[in-house]
């Protein structure tokens, strides 16, 4: 009679587990072989890009070189290019810049002539866009960016003359507020655009938070061209006859003008220092076709660190003696190009003394893979 209990019991057991065993979900299988996740590997790679312009003896575009003709120096070390392209006939954003201090009083006048000149000169209706910045004590925007070239003219010619002079602050904001991020072009037209900036000035400062080394570098981070034209009328050659020659009138160079002329070089832009308007027209035509007739080159430095020195940087065209090359002399190695951690201007700062301004000539900063 125990056996036979037991025995009962032992199967009621036996079944009690299986039937546990079957409620249980079978464990889900080994994903296959190929969906396993594989360890990702993230290298940060430190492109250098570089926009410029060919010139022959004659001063004359040349649209027609190929990457082979080019050879480019990073601190003299010679770089391999990693992009090369050819950018022609790309939408102009352009921002006209205009020093309205009591300084340039009596070239009002000119300043107002001159900038409507290029507007007329090179926008083209449908395509091009610009907007118009004065300066004194501090950089005022009139007309934001537009292709209407009238509504451009009308706020212009309302511009009136009085207080001090912050270039430095005109720059830095006209970059980084404005052409930092300029309206696309319409349509299905690819999203790439010409940077550009006229700035019109005697070029001295007086009143700048920035300093003309952030001024530079800020150009050189959002990829703008600056072309400047002086407005100071010292040291001018009024017997200049040649056409070619009649926008640099000057036989000796103010402070200002070596001011104007540093912001130019240093992002691959021009200066001219024009005495009447009708000097400047050949120059605007000049500028309307650099603009559209560009080279582009990437190239990712050798032994990058990110040390925070400046590099200086330099194409040649090794077999084509007596080009000239106009792009950014250089950049500074920084880890961080995003522009949303550019440094405010300080709220309440006084103004730099006298004599603190960087000295024209000093390598300004600039960022990398911009």
């Amino acid at each position: 009679m125990r056996r036979t209990i037991l025995a009962t019991v032992f199967v009621t057991l036996l079944f009690t587990a299986a039937s546990d065993r079957a409620q249980q979900p079978d464990p889900a299988p080994p994903p296959p072989q190929d969906q396993q996740k594989t360890p990702s590997i993230i290298q940060n790679v430190n492109l250098v890009d570089v926009l410029f312009t060919v010139l022959n003896r004659r001063n004359k575009l040349v649209p027609d070189l190929e990457e082979k003709d080019f050879k480019v120096l990073d601190d003299n070390a010679a770089q391999e290019i990693r992009y090369f392209s050819k950018q022609s006939n790309l939408p102009l954003r352009i921002g006209m810049l205009l020093d309205t201090s009591n300084s340039i009083r009596d070239r009002l006048k000119f300043e107002q002539e001159a900038s409507n000149n290029f507007l007329y000169s090179v926008l083209r209706r449908g395509k091009d866009e610009a907007f118009v910045m004065i300066f004194d004590d501090e950089p005022q925007i009139l007309q934001g960016f537009t292709g209407d070239v009238g509504r451009l003219r009308d706020e212009i010619i309302k511009t009136r003359a009085g207080g001090g002079t912050a270039v430095y602050d005109a720059v830095y904001d006209a970059c980084y507020k404005e052409l930092s991020h300029p309206p696309r072009p319409p349509g299905d037209q690819p999203d790439v655009v010409r940077r550009v900036m006229i700035l019109i000035s005697d070029g001295e400062d007086n009143l700048s938070l920035h300093t003309r080394a952030d001024a530079i570098e800020m150009a050189q981070r959002t990829s703008v061209v600056i072309y400047t034209i002086s407005t100071s009328t010292q040291w001018i050659q009024l017997s200049q006859t040649d056409p070619s020659k009649a926008a640099d009138r000057k036989n000796h160079l103010t402070d200002g003008d070596k001011i104007l002329k540093e912001l130019a070089e240093e992002t691959g832009g021009r200066a001219f220092f024009p005495y009447h308007v009708d000097d400047l027209d050949q120059s605007f035509q000049d500028i309307g076709d650099e603009l559209r007739n560009q080279y582009s080159i990437a190239y990712s430095p050798k032994n990058y660190v990110l040390d925070g020195r400046y590099h200086k940087i330099r194409i040649e065209t090794p077999e084509h003696k007596g080009f000239q090359v106009r792009s950014r002399r250089g950049y500074f190695a920084r880890a961080n190009g995003d522009l949303s951690t550019a440094p405010p201007k300080p709220a309440g700062a006084a103004p730099p003394a006298a004599g603190t301004a960087k000295p024209a000539g000093t390598a300004p900063p600039a960022k990398p893979n911009l």
